[in-house]
Formats: C-alpha cells, sequence, structure tokens
C-alpha cells in the first residue's frame, strides 16, 4: 500500500532530527567535539579528562575525530529512524534511506570541520552578511552553535523528503 507522504515524510523527519540532536549531543564524545575542527594552522590541545593528560591535535586528527562524530551520528539517525519507521508500520526503501544518510554524512561533516577562518559555515555567514553573529558568543547565545544547527535542520529536511521517496505502509 502507497504510503500518504506527507505523513511518512513528518514521521521520517521527527525521528531524523531526534536521533540527530541524540548524535550530536549524547554520543558524540568529548574528544570528537573539541578536536574536529583542528587544523595543523590551528591545532588544538586536548586534555584528557580521566587522566588530564594534554595531546596537541592537528589537520590529521582534526578530520578523524570529525569522521568519527559523523559516522557515529548518521549511525544513531539509521537506528533512530529504523525502529522508529518499523514500529510506525514505515518501509522506506533501503536505496532512499541510504541516499539521506549519506546526504546526512556529508552535510554534517561538511559543517562540523569548523577550521577558524576556513570552515564552511563561517565563509557561508561572512558571505550572506552574517559573520557577526557566527562570531557571537555573548548574552546567552552562541551564533556558531545557532547556525550549525540551522544548517542540519535545513539538511535533515532534505534528507527525509529524500528518504521518504517510494516509501509505503506496511
Amino acid at each position: 500500500m502507497k504510503a500518504h507522504r506527507p505523513a511518512v515524510f513528518a514521521a521520517v523527519l521527527g525521528l531524523t532530527r531526534a536521533a540527530s540532536a541524540a548524535g550530536d549531543f549524547w554520543v558524540q564524545n568529548d574528544f570528537c567535539a573539541r578536536v574536529k575542527g583542528a587544523s595543523d594552522d590551528h591545532p588544538v590541545t586536548y586534555e584528557d579528562p580521566a587522566t588530564k593528560e594534554k595531546t596537541t591535535h592537528g589537520t590529521a586528527d582534526g578530520r578523524k575525530a570529525c569522521l568519527e562524530h559523523c559516522l557515529t551520528y548518521v549511525a544513531t539517525q539509521a537506528i533512530v529512524a529504523g525502529l522508529g519507521a518499523r514500529a510506525l508500520g514505515i518501509r522506506v526503501h533501503p536505496a532512499a534511506a541510504a541516499a539521506a544518510l549519506a546526504l546526512s554524512f556529508g552535510t554534517h561533516y561538511a559543517a562540523d570541520r569548523r577550521v577558524p577562518g576556513e570552515g564552511l559555515l563561517e565563509k557561508l555567514a561572512t558571505k550572506t552578511g552574517k559573520g557577526g553573529f557566527y562570531k557571537l558568543a555573548d548574552y546567552g547565545l552562541n551564533g556558531a552553535f545557532h547556525l550549525d544547527s540551522a544548517w542540519h535542520h535545513g539538511w535533515e529536511t532534505v534528507a527525509a523528503l529524500i528518504a521518504t521517496t517510494g516509501a509505503k505502509t506496511r
């Protein structure tokens, strides 16, 4: 039976949005969160919370940390959306799901490699007149965080549209 696509889209978007928040804030480890924007020109010193050992990380470690974060992020989305869709009686086409997860992975990696002065979101913010907001870290706000969230929400919406292509109900 063909699913009512708007309802399926809303369900999949809700599932992936919840999974995204979990993947970004609960599943992502402290090391990845701190090191994923490291570069040789802008190294990051990480202090292990358990041992208090300090290590310095450059481009290779930054890329690896961002890759690890994006893999756990997309895995969280796949698990939550897959189990949620099953519980709701939604059959998502495997190719559509894979395409949606690939889009989520790629756009998440592009946004989260926040190398100072070189990151995609910082460049976009500057070109669109939002550079000041991107750098805002006062009054209880963090502009980079909000622009990052808006970026992810927008791409999650596109991914949910892709994922629901050809979806059916059981």
